[in-house]
């Protein structure tokens, strides 16, 4: 019968080792007998897990070694490169979770594992942690990715804007039937998200002529890239078509590389309300801003965050 005892099989060091690959961890334990003793010189099978959450959790990784104890039962392995029985060792996010270390132990070199133990890792594995970081996907202007192309990124480069490859009209309203205020004045980073959510739903309660319009052609847009559908487009600030300024060319380049078409040199509707009468307006080749009647045609351009 199994037994669990943790002091029989007790972890000394569990680090990274990174002289030549981040993909293993160095395990050292010292392996005694049911009895105490320590069991030297022997040949012994081994049983790693990696278990999530809880002494207890879910295995997520497992593979076993045939090992050697030295003269002071120590036995030294490298977890990550043993023969594998469940899960992909380089797919586990060190970052994310508790993680618990079981071993399991035949001291007759087999694999009827009968002393086992398991340790918490109390911090989390570095090197392997920061190679899981350096993994992830970052991006600059220009790329043609989640439905767009990117004219803006945060600090991280993990997140920030895109917009659609080709327009969504080449002159249309900002507004459908009569003028009024909808407050959508937000100008910013976002703002056109909340700016184009405002304008369709006040649409409804100052008279809407059953046409389309800016915001509303932005919300409607769905776009299919690599079997992605993107669905969560909205009509740009005008502090948003200012930052597409800033990358006209890069963006057009990008646009037509990839079956899309270049933004005109010309004025764009933003979704940033100037009055009632008025919505701002901004030329995407040279940053210029004015503010026009609603019921003017001009070009649009819809955007999304990633």
């Amino acid at each position: 019968m199994k037994k669990k005892i943790t002091l029989i099989i007790a972890l000394l060091i569990c680090a990274i080792s990174v002289a030549q690959t981040p993909e293993k961890m160095s395990y050292q334990a010292v392996v005694r007998n049911a009895d105490g003793n320590i069991v030297g010189d022997t040949n012994i099978g081994v049983k790693i897990s990696v278990l999530k959450n809880a002494s207890t959790g879910t295995v997520i990784y497992a593979e076993t070694h045939a090992a050697t104890t030295n003269v002071n039962g120590l036995v030294t392995i490298e977890i990550g490169t043993g023969s594998i029985v469940t899960g992909i060792f380089a797919n586990i996010d060190w970052g994310s979770d508790t993680f618990f270390i079981k071993s399991e132990t035949d001291i007759t070199g087999g694999s009827n594992y009968t002393i086992s133990g398991t340790s918490q890792l109390l911090s989390v594995p570095y090197a392997l942690n920061a190679k899981k970081a350096d993994n992830v996907k970052t991006y600059k202007i220009g790329d043609f990715a989640h439905g767009g192309i990117v004219f803006w990124v945060d600090e991280t480069k993990q997140h920030g804007l895109v917009c659609a490859k080709q327009n969504q009209s080449n002159g249309i309203k900002w507004f459908a039937g009569t003028f009024g205020s909808t407050y959508a004045r937000g100008n910013g980073l976002f703002a056109g998200k909340s700016n184009n959510t405002v304008i369709i739903s006040t649409q409804v309660f100052i008279g809407d002529d059953g046409n389309d319009y800016a915001a509303r052609i932005c919300n409607q847009l769905e776009v299919i890239e690599n079997n992605v559908s993107y669905g969560d487009w909205y009509l740009p600030s005008a502090f948003e078509l200012k930052l597409i300024s800033q990358s006209f060319a890069t963006i057009n380049n990008t646009a037509t590389s990839n079956g899309g078409s270049a933004l005109l040199n010309s004025f764009y509707w933003s979704s940033t309300e100037a009055s009632g009468n008025n919505a701002k307006i901004v030329n995407v080749s040279n940053a210029q801003e004015s503010s026009v009647f609603k019921s003017s045609l001009n070009p649009v351009r819809a955007i999304r965050s990633f």
